[in-house]
């Protein structure tokens, strides 16, 4: 499958590319999520199936050739309607310029994800930034922001782990899905 085009995105200060990961991004993705401190870490290895395997519903973002940003989902089997935002992940020097919207929003606009009307995501209770993130593209889109538990801090995470709350956003028109947020 051919891949879609780097799509340069501008700032005042720098380009950012964003572009579906490749396998070899892997280990540059793995770092940039070990080094940011509210991010749960992942194998090595996951980093790479997601650069690969998944690769049509994650996307990197450059920056003078060194990956800046990150975002990694899936459309899960049975909710072909739905994008599920694993993770999104901004380094420092890239902060500020809206671009984990801009990671979401590139990965819409992509054919994989022609059919999905919802966002959905897990979000822990005091991760203020995320729920910043996702409440401002809710009211870009004009849908519906819904919340409930999904993995409960006693019930899953044997008290490890605090509660994740999921997040779910649509209907949302999908034609202006893309635009609308990244803007």
């Amino acid at each position: 499958m051919e891949q879609p085009k780097t799509r340069p995105q501008r700032s005042s200060r720098t380009t950012v590319a964003i572009r579906p990961p490749r396998a070899s991004d892997g280990a540059a993705v793995w770092r940039l999520i070990r080094d940011t401190e509210a991010l749960d870490d992942n194998s090595l290895y996951c980093n790479l199936l997601q650069c690969s395997h998944f690769s049509a519903t994650c996307a990197v973002a450059e920056m003078q050739g060194e990956v800046v940003g990150w975002m990694s989902g899936y459309v899960p089997p049975d909710k072909p309607e739905t994008l599920f935002v694993w993770q999104i992940c901004v380094g420092e020097q890239a902060r500020g310029r809206g671009l984990a919207k801009r990671l979401v929003a590139d990965v819409l606009g992509r054919p994989e994800c022609e059919d999905v009307r919802h966002i959905e995501c897990t979000i822990t209770a005091d991760n203020a930034p995320s729920w910043a993130l996702f409440e401002g593209m809710a009211r870009q889109l004009d849908a519906r922001l819904s919340r409930r538990t999904h993995f409960s801090r006693d019930v899953h995470f044997d008290g490890l782990h605090d509660s994740e709350f999921q997040v779910t956003i649509g209907p949302f028109d999908k034609e202006a899905a893309a635009v609308s947020i990244a803007a």
